[in-house]
């Protein structure tokens, strides 16, 4: 009988993919994150559920769109049940997509007449109430996610964020209708008047998650953040996940590269700073007229031979709202660069002085493991939700923890140096 994977998605990010291959191991499902679409046979038959990462969630929609169709293709091809569109929890994304057209074109793809808009992750304060996404209690408009440097979020009605970019009405479904017995009905009826379009439904809590999973499990394909991975990989599970992915710490040395300027990275850097971390700022100004070098902050590196070392170019919202028409792109490529160059120099520095990688930020994270050229993962356990300790498949003494800017807690970058260090 031919293997068939319960469940295939494809992230825009690789931050977002590790996210969502976390709640999927965390649900019961054997899970392996790969680094965009495999070139060559890969067998399939030792996991559950393959999460691709794509590198998607800003750029030209066109492309984003062409690369989502590579990977559901490939999908396709090994024999998966369900599909699943992972974006961010904060619903990253400009007016001109790429949401709207990725998720349009896996609809067309797979002649699904519907699917669900779940941004949903309660764990991590993203909540949706009347088609209204809310970050820590405030509408995402008046959150953090106002200043985010690439996709600054003006909006937090589902609909409005969803209309401009997407060719498909989006349906809010209120609580009491969710929980109707005549809500299915009430789609069949929709859907004879538009051939295809999207349900926000209400998700404040995770047994909101796991009602909408029951409901909605069944349906070729669904989109969203990571929140209702986990209750869909309950309903899917065969039996828990183990075997490499439960891998934990491993030999060698930290470092820790942040990139995001994520209110929640500042305060870990903060944190890490003011208990003793050694760390040293990247300045892209700098970098550019050479005055600081890759070279003199390996040496900084080096110099600390015993040592876990961070190395970060977070700013604050306001420095990146003075620099934003001038220089941000300019200052974003340097950086991304450097540290990309960086996290290779630390894991072929030999005699294990560096085996482990810690990363913050969705940007700053595709940059270093496009870098590191290693193109599938096994996943292990979480240091926060969202956040899993991952094991390339062939370099298995090298952990790797990539976090999304917002996730995490205060004291995140000691715990990611606790949990991989081999005890």
């Amino acid at each position: 009988m031919k293997h068939t994977l319960k469940l295939g998605c494809i992230a825009d990010d690789f931050t977002g993919a590790s996210d969502a291959a976390s709640f999927l191991v965390k649900g019961g499902l054997q899970t392996v994150l790969l680094n965009g679409v495999p070139l060559q046979p890969l067998d399939v038959s030792a996991c559950d559920a393959i999460v691709i990462a794509l590198k998607t969630r800003a750029g030209d929609p066109h492309i984003a769109v062409g690369e989502a169709m590579k990977a559901v293709e490939w999908l396709q091809a090994v024999g998966t049940e369900h599909f699943y569109v992972k974006y961010c929890s904060t619903f990253d994304s400009t007016e001109q997509g790429n949401i709207g057209p990725v998720c349009d074109a896996v609809l067309d793809k797979l002649q699904a007449p519907y699917t669900l808009l779940c941004p949903s992750l309660p764990v991590n304060g993203r909540i949706v109430r009347d088609g209204i996404l809310y970050v820590n209690g405030v509408p995402l408009e008046e959150s953090p996610m106002k200043n985010h440097p690439l996709n600054p979020m003006h909006k937090s009605y589902l609909p409005d964020l969803m209309g401009p970019q997407s060719r498909y009405e989006t349906l809010v479904l209120a609580q009491a209708e969710l929980a109707s017995p005549e809500v299915q009905r009430q789609l069949s009826v929709f859907s004879q008047t538009h051939e295809h379009f999207y349900v926000v439904p209400e998700y404040a809590t995770d047994d909101d998650g796991r009602h909408i999973a029951a409901q909605f499990g069944a349906l070729a394909v669904l989109t969203g953040g990571s929140g209702l991975l986990e209750a869909l990989a309950q309903q899917y599970a065969q039996h828990e996940a183990g075997g490499p992915a439960a891998a934990c710490g491993t030999q060698g040395g930290a470092l820790m590269l942040a990139g995001s300027c994520s209110a929640a990275t500042l305060g870990q850097i903060a944190y890490f700073q003011s208990h003793g971390g050694i760390s040293l700022k990247l300045d892209p100004a700098k970098l550019l007229d050479h005055s600081q070098t890759a070279a003199g902050i390996w040496d900084f590196v080096q110099q600390h031979h015993d040592a876990d070392v961070l190395l970060y170019s977070s700013e604050s919202a306001a420095y990146l709202n003075r620099i934003r028409e001038t220089d941000l792109h300019r200052y974003a490529n340097i950086l991304e660069e450097t540290i990309a160059h960086l996290a290779v120099l630390a894991l072929q520095s030999g005699s294990q002085r560096f085996t482990r990688l810690i990363v913050a930020g969705g940007e700053t994270a595709g940059a270093v493991t496009k870098s590191l050229g290693f193109n599938a993962y096994w996943i292990g356990p979480s240091v926060a939700p969202g956040v899993p300790i991952m094991t390339p498949v062939n370099k298995t003494d090298v952990r790797i923890v990539l976090k999304s800017g917002n996730f995490g807690q205060e004291d995140f970058f000691f715990r990611a140096l606790d949990m991989t260090k081999s005890k």
